[in-house]
């Protein structure tokens, strides 16, 4: 393996990916599958090739609300790496596709030996708190149909073509709205031949009009993760 299918894998030296690849296997994420509980120890961490990974807060009533996508950008279970603490959050798939997956105990002994990965892996986790924080003021301040273009645009960014399975109540998790709010933006963005939807799938029809529709965050996260890279290269 070249490991070149994942951003921050990809940006190692073919030197390092090559002495690094035996420590990973490819997998194939299942939709919905779990891949950490909260409360789970992280024994194994992921970095998505074209699946879609949903980092999600669940309160006590069972309300749901997610609070950070991984995709081809970067790796799941990266916060153990600071002090071996278990998933805080629930952590699923929800765009089915590939991933490589190396054991937590491996990912850590080798960030001790190749300097470069360590920083790669500290320097996404920084982007993510950037994100989190352009995340924060997104959900206060853009409405809804900016919102829903935007995360359809960085799902398409991910995933790599141009249909993909999306319910509107998974959207309206993703977004913490309720359902019949991430209807009308979806019937909108649909009117406006940006998006066709049916049958519990999404296809980007016009990815221009769909830039045009996002807000400015869509944008700065972009920004965050690929300034974070290149600090880190």
């Amino acid at each position: 393996m070249q490991l070149l299918d994942n951003d921050l894998l990809g940006a190692l030296s073919a030197a390092t990916r090559s002495r690094l690849a035996d420590a990973f296997e490819r997998v194939r994420l299942a939709h919905r599958a779990t891949l950490y509980a909260p409360g789970d120890a992280v024994t194994s961490v992921y970095f998505p090739i074209d699946a879609v990974i949903s980092v999600v807060t669940v309160m006590s009533d069972g309300t749901q609300i997610e609070t950070v996508t991984v995709g081809r950008e970067g790796l799941t279970g990266a916060q153990a790496l600071l002090d071996g603490s278990p998933a805080s959050g629930l952590t699923w798939c929800q765009v089915a596709g590939d991933a490589y997956r190396i054991s937590y105990t491996a990912l850590a002994e080798l960030c001790g030996v190749y300097r470069t990965l360590r920083v790669l892996v500290e320097r996404y986790m920084s982007a993510q708190i950037d994100v989190m924080a352009q995340s924060i003021a997104c959900n206060r301040l853009h409405y809804v149909n900016e919102r829903c273009a935007r995360w359809l645009l960085m799902t398409h960014d991910r995933v790599g073509r141009d249909e993909f399975p999306l319910t509107h109540e998974g959207l309206a998790t993703k977004l913490g709205v309720r359902r019949a709010g991430v209807s009308i933006a979806a019937a909108a963005l649909q009117q406006a031949g940006a998006i066709r939807y049916a049958r519990g799938k999404v296809a980007i029809a016009d990815r221009a009009q769909l830039e045009d529709a996002a807000c400015e965050c869509y944008g700065a996260i972009n920004d965050a993760y690929h300034r974070r890279r290149l600090a880190a290269s």
